[in-house]
């Protein structure tokens, strides 16, 4: 059977019907295995990878290459032994520094990516044609992951998240169940180990995925402050408001303009009140009075003096 036509019948099967897996480890071992999902950029770039082979990004990837990714399940480097930050060199992790999967490798942020929530737990599906023993690592880029520049093992943590030794083979594919950092958000890579004991190998894979955009906390908007009107004081029992005090009253009301007052049928003088006369006018007559009677008086006493 043909190289491609083995890939092709072994993604298929792996996805499709895995009852045909006894045939597989029945002829000789041609591959291997690779994440599906999420889907690893090797996966998505391959023949078999359908839309997501047709985007912007796999079709720069294979450019890049000179080549298809047909062996999308043979991307391994042998004798690592655990020393892959000494083997792969920077900017090289996802194609595990290997020139025919060097397409892998284009910093770019428009890979096929898998959508994920932080903090959940995550059944990654890694197909594989052969079982292998061996153990898995898997890696998140750090927060705050720039995929527009070159993936370095800077942009990863130390250690791994998640590590599964040994898990079974079933239906075509390894399903690992793994709880993701929870302090992830936007695009990241995770960034997957595969060293087996069975045999020298060890198998490099980069899945892009993506996490909800963390909210921004916007601040509080403060309600400006009002000016406080000034309240009206409170009335005292007995206590008359200032306004009161200073209105005269309407009863009270006289015209004291100065000019001769209208005439009509009665030029009778206004007064606020009847009765006995009152105000600045009484005193003046009575003066008036007094001061005649005084002269009247004195000139009566002259004449008399005269005549005797």
């Amino acid at each position: 059977m043909p190289r491609t036509t083995a890939h092709r019948a072994a993604l298929a099967a792996a996805l499709v019907t895995p009852v045909l897996l006894p045939l597989w480890a029945a002829g000789p071992a041609r591959a291997h295995g690779a994440p599906t999902d999420p889907v690893s950029r090797v996966v998505a770039c391959s023949p078999e990878g359908g839309e997501r082979a047709g985007t912007a990004a796999c079709r720069a990837a294979v450019g890049a290459n000179g080549a298809p990714f047909t062996a999308w399940d043979n991307l391994r480097v042998a004798n690592v032994d655990g020393r892959d930050r000494e083997v792969v060199p920077d900017g090289k992790l996802c194609s595990g520094g290997l020139p025919a999967y060097r397409g892998l490798d284009l910093a770019r942020a428009d890979w096929p990516s898998t959508r994920m929530t932080p903090g959940t737990t995550l059944t990654m599906r890694y197909v594989s044609t052969i079982p292998h023993t061996g153990t898995f690592r898997m890696y998140l880029t750090k927060p705050g992951y720039d995929p527009a520049g070159p993936l370095n093992w800077s942009d990863l943590p130390e250690k791994p998240f998640a590590t599964v030794t040994d898990p079974a083979l079933t239906g075509g594919a390894y399903r690992i169940r793994i709880t993701l950092p929870s302090d992830r958000s936007g695009r990241h890579v995770l960034y997957t180990v595969w060293q087996n004991s069975s045999t020298p190998d060890t198998y490099y894979s980069c899945s892009d995925v993506v996490f909800p955009e963390a909210k921004q906390e916007q601040p509080e908007e403060k309600e400006p402050e009002r000016k406080k009107e000034k309240e009206p004081e409170q009335k005292k029992p007995g206590q008359k408001a200032e306004a009161e005090k200073e209105e005269p009253a309407a009863s009270a009301a006289v015209d004291d303009s100065p000019g001769p007052r209208p005439r009509g049928g009665d030029e009778t003088p206004l007064a606020s009140t009847s009765g006995p006369a009152s105000g600045p006018s009484a005193p003046v007559l009575a003066g008036g009075a007094a001061a005649v009677l005084l002269l009247t008086g004195g000139a009566a006493l002259a004449v008399r003096l005269r005549r005797r």
